[in-house]
């Protein structure tokens, strides 16, 4: 017997095997059968299919669909009655009168399967849109805006615009308090093109403002052919163009709204002297603060000192005026009540982080000037000076001084945002209706503070969202400056002055008071604004859905 013989397995045919010359290590063991593949051998991959996996085959002659179309089980005759309602959907008719604001803003809040499809495109190149540029021009754009004080809502709605102008209709802008980013998929196949840009820098144009609405409003205009170089030949020129009032008119704009803030709250002329030279030394200070380079903060710390020390150096005098008033005037021309109804309309609106934001800006400026006038409370408290925190502010006997004096403020607050000059009188007016409203409600109806001072911001939201509409412009022009006689300067300088006599109860009491009142404001102006969306043709609750949240859970 030979060598191979010996060491022939015995096992052959149980396990299929009949070629006595299989020797290797690698031969299969003894008991283990596996079938023999007849034919030739065919190459496998990891991917295939394991044996017995059935799987069925989708018919080849169906074309391959998309994540936006619906699924093959659906029928519009047998609808699944968990998600649909049984009177149906409402149909979104987007017409082309209706202001880019409202369109946009109703697009924004749709998913992408539910946005109406584009129409032929006019301003897209011959080869189609150039997407970086165009979404450098729409980060542009929102930067102004956003920069501005423009609420993160209508940025979202002016950058979708521009970029649905010249084509990208399925793009998704996103707003921070200072970033900006936008994303566009062309397919789902092809990656997606992401750009952002980052706001360093914030200043207060309306005239630049209302430009920039302008332009987007020309390019959401479907009969109008505006090219990437044009738009980016506007942009450029409404970046370069110069404030509408100089330095000058700026301070006299701050002296006379702290003049008129004083009479408002009961002042005589004495005091509206004392209190508009006090702001406008102030506000001497603070640029020269910001021609150092430094921080706001301390900008408005410089620019609350100089009325509350006038007021201060009146009591001392022993001058037969209410220094409270003059202090009070002072604090009205550096209150920030357009960051704070931006902040709440955001907040209001779903944009939480920049809500959020917006708010601690407000409270580091609240801050700055309370640590401002509390240096001189403090200084006029070791001097001797007699001031009284329980002292009334406000002459309910003079109506029409302090009709007066509001629309006077309003139009210096219009001044000081560079608003332009069409839009001052109207201002003015809103403003005046306000403090009348106010007046009637507090004054003569003896009804609380904080409720006259929701219903009044109320009606400048709803008369500022009406006349924006009329305008196809920004609606901040026809409402930052009239809620100015609204804001809470008398409550603010109360509360500063019990805290530097060391009474914290009363003071707590008043700060309280203070921001229930700026709340009231910015709630009210936002109210007001829906209300008119609300029963306007354009902003129907059809038509403007809202956004669904966590509901609490």
């Amino acid at each position: 017997m030979t060598y191979a013989e010996d060491r022939k397995p015995q096992t052959d045919e149980a396990r299929g095997v009949f070629d006595p010359e299989i020797t290797s290590e690698f031969a299969l063991p003894d008991g283990l059968a596996v079938p023999r593949a007849g034919g030739e051998s065919e190459a496998t991959s990891e991917f295939a299919l394991p044996d017995g996996l059935d799987v069925p085959q989708t018919p080849p002659a169906e074309p391959e669909g998309s994540a936006f179309s619906p699924p093959r089980t659906y029928s519009a005759k047998n609808p699944p009655p968990a998600f649909t309602p049984p009177t149906g959907v409402p149909v979104v008719s987007l017409t082309k009168d209706v202001p880019w604001q409202d369109r946009m803003r109703t697009m924004l809040r749709m998913p992408v399967a539910e946005r109406p499809a584009l129409e032929v495109v006019h301003k897209a190149e011959e080869e189609g849109p150039a997407v970086p540029r165009v979404l450098d021009l729409t980060l542009r754009i929102g930067e102004l805006l956003l920069a501005g004080g423009e609420g993160a809502e209508d940025v979202e709605a002016a950058m979708f615009a521009v970029c649905r102008s010249y084509g990208l209709d399925r793009c998704e802008p996103n707003v921070t308090f200072t970033l900006l980013s936008i994303s566009y998929q062309p397919s789902l196949v092809e990656d997606p093109v992401t750009a952002s840009r980052t706001v360093r820098r914030r200043g207060t144009d309306y005239t630049r403002l209302a430009a920039v609405f302008q332009l987007v409003d020309d390019l959401s205009d479907p009969e109008t052919q505006i090219s990437l170089e044009e738009s980016y030949r506007r942009l450029a020129e409404i970046r370069r163009n110069r404030h509408p009032y100089p330095g000058w008119v700026l301070t006299c704009a701050s002296g006379l709204l702290a003049g008129a803030a004083s009479v408002l709250v009961g002042g005589d002329l004495v005091v509206f002297v004392a209190a508009a030279l006090g702001a406008m030394l102030g506000d001497r200070l603070a640029w020269l603060c910001a021609g150092r380079g430094l921080p706001e903060f301390y900008q408005f710390t410089v620019a609350a000192m100089p009325p509350a020390a006038i007021g201060i150096a009146l009591t001392l005098a022993h001058v037969d005026v209410k220094a409270s008033a003059v202090v009070t005037g002072g604090l009205f021309a550096l209150l920030p009540g357009r960051a704070l109804v931006a902040g709440v309309q955001d907040g209001l609106t779903g944009f939480y982080i920049t809500a959020a934001a917006r708010l601690l800006e407000v409270m580091y400026f609240f801050v700055g000037i309370v640590v401002g006038v509390l240096m001189m409370l403090y200084v006029g408290v070791q001097l001797g000076a007699h001031l009284n925190p329980d002292a009334a502010l406000g002459n309910s006997q003079r109506p029409l001084w302090q009709i007066g004096a509001s629309m006077l403020l309003s139009l210096t607050f219009a001044v000081l945002l560079q608003q332009e000059r069409s839009t001052v009188l109207a201002v003015t007016l809103n403003g005046g209706v306000a403090w009348s409203v106010y007046g009637a409600m507090h004054y003569t109806g003896e009804l609380s503070p904080v409720a006259s001072t929701a219903v009044a911001a109320g009606l400048v939201g709803l008369f500022g969202q009406l006349l924006s509409r009329y305008r196809f412009a920004s609606a901040l022009p026809y409402t930052t400056a009239a809620i100015g006689p609204l804001l809470p300067g008398s409550a603010t300088y109360f509360g500063l002055l019990s805290f530097a006599q060391n009474n914290v109860d009363k003071g707590l009491v008043s700060l309280s008071t203070a921001a229930a009142l700026a709340m009231a404001i910015a709630i009210g102006v936002n109210l007001g604004s829906e209300i008119s969306r609300m029963f306007l043709r354009i902003g129907s609750a059809g038509k403007r859905k809202a956004a669904k949240r966590t509901r609490g859970f």
